[in-house]
């Protein structure tokens, strides 16, 4: 029996897939994710967003929390989040393949005002879920748009909101409708997140980043630290180091280079937090990251 989502998938990784394994589409949000063999760890602040796996397995890692995932399974991450993942499962006969779409918050707070109540939904940040098969069909009808560029985006548009509403009624409903709450705390961190995210080479003081929120200081901080699992200064590092090794691994620039483009004033310190963050020098990590680029070409 054929899976018409996993081959439609397949065939858009073949035909789009970078050296990364990321094949974009032309739907807002939504790419493939290939992989022909097991990963290295991947570190990454991510974004909320669905992950239906369709081949293969993953693991991610969020602080204490390590959850494994596999073909039929969703993972949902409902805040920027700092994750630890690898892929453990994936060869060149079954590569793996997985279907990302980063959750739209506008979307889900115009579903979330038609809906009735759960107000109160609470939900881990990071969970795990057998795929509902309401959502993997608008998932099969959103790929065999993307596979027509020329489709009119009216078209994206309806069938994005569909996949997210039966998101919204699934397993994950009661964490993703939180994401609709307007004004509130996570959608206030979430626009200091933005502003991060925007300028994180550039110093941001607390002070700016809490009126961008809405709130004093203290409670920024507070619910900041609630819903990252990080401090903002610490989210800001994480985003410096994690763009500074994209730069050496992809656009082949120095460790020193990459630091002072991301911020750094002190390559020294920049040396040693690298090492802390991914258990290598920069140097060292650059280089292995070229090595296994050659040999995966």
């Amino acid at each position: 029996m054929t899976n018409p989502l996993l081959d439609l998938v397949r065939r858009y990784a073949d035909a789009h897939a970078d050296a990364t394994g990321l094949a974009p589409t032309a739907i807002p949000g939504l790419a493939i994710a290939h992989a022909v063999s097991p990963s290295g760890l991947i570190h990454a602040v991510s974004r909320p967003l669905v992950c239906l796996v369709l081949q293969g397995a993953k693991e991610v890692a969020m602080g204490p929390q390590v959850l494994a995932f596999s073909a039929g399974e969703s993972l949902l991450i409902t805040a920027d989040v700092p994750t630890v993942s690898q892929i453990t499962r994936a060869s060149p006969a079954s590569p793996y393949l997985s279907l990302v779409l980063e959750l739209d918050r506008t979307i889900i707070a115009d579903l979330a005002a038609q809906m009735n109540g759960e107000r109160r939904a609470r939900g881990a940040l990071v969970q795990v879920h057998p795929t509902d098969s309401e959502t993997a069909e608008a998932a099969l009808r959103l790929m065999r748009l993307a596979g027509r560029p020329t489709t009119d985006p009216v078209l994206h548009a309806m069938l994005l909101r569909e996949l997210h509403y039966w998101l919204m009624t699934g397993r994950h409903r009661a964490a993703i409708r939180r994401l609709g709450w307007p004004e509130g705390n996570g959608e206030r961190v979430a626009r200091a997140v933005a502003l991060l995210r925007a300028e994180f080479a550039r110093p941001l003081p607390i002070e700016r980043l809490a009126v961008v929120a809405g709130m004093s200081v203290s409670s920024f901080h507070r619910h900041f630290m609630a819903v990252t699992s990080l401090s903002p200064l610490q989210f800001q590092k994480q985003l410096r180091l994690i763009e500074a090794r994209r730069l050496m691994a992809s656009e082949g620039q120095s460790a020193s280079r990459a630091a002072i483009t991301v911020g750094y004033e002190s390559v020294t310190q920049f040396t040693r937090e690298y090492g802390r963050m991914f258990g290598l020098s920069p140097v060292r990590d650059a280089g292995l990251a070229r090595i296994e680029a050659r040999a995966a070409a």
